[in-house]
């Protein structure tokens, strides 16, 4: 059975290109801001490139943010990309200004603590043994553009990376996962990450 993946269409994101890049996984992928796809597909995917506020404006605008919360209630597979890995969190503060996440995640997102921002370009990570998104990645590199991350997360799946600091590079919590970077932009190590998220839905 092919899995239908949503990827949620909030305004912002690298829409197409993720699109794509889940398409050469076998996955059904739709684009889409239809809450009722969002919350019935096999897979949704949140992606976010831009700004924390913005962001959760756009996905609270839509009602989205309580959609991903019966998801991740229900033990339904969400996976989030860049800023759309931090809005998962409690809270994200960019410039002084305190935003409310989505809180399926404790903690919250700040500025990196690094000499050259954004953190810009390819990087390694690391994953923790046994990782069932990082099978056969493990000691790849991975493409990431942020100036801010998260520094906690919960349980042992935790994937961490350094840039001015140790920070949270992907989460994964039950059927809750996310990376800090894109992996539709990560080459073929990005491409098999999606793969083996695919293959555990």
């Amino acid at each position: 059975m092919t899995a239908h993946v949503v990827v949620l269409d909030y305004g912002s994101g690298n829409l197409r290109s993720a699109e794509r890049a889940l398409a050469t996984t076998g996955a059904e992928v739709e684009v889409t801001a239809d809450l009722r796809a969002a919350a019935d597909c096999d897979g949704l995917v949140v992606p976010g490139v831009g700004a924390f506020a913005a962001c959760m404006d756009g996905i609270t605008g839509l009602g989205a943010d309580d959609v991903v919360r019966r998801r991740v209630a229900d033990q339904r597979p969400v996976l989030g990309i860049c800023v759309g890995m931090q809005v998962l969190y409690d809270e994200g503060i960019e410039h002084g200004v305190e935003t409310t996440g989505i809180g399926v995640l404790p903690g919250r997102v700040e500025r990196l603590h690094a000499q050259v921002l954004p953190h810009m370009g390819w990087n390694t990570v690391e994953p923790p043994a046994g990782s069932p998104l990082f099978a056969g990645v493990d000691g790849e590199r991975f493409y990431f553009v942020h100036s801010y991350a998260a520094a906690a997360a919960p349980g042992d799946g935790v994937t961490w990376a350094e840039h001015g600091g140790r920070f949270v590079a992907a989460v994964e919590d039950d059927l809750l996962c996310a990376t800090q970077f894109h992996p539709e932009k990560s080459g073929d190590a990005g491409a098999r990450l999606l793969r083996n998220w695919v293959q555990g839905l």
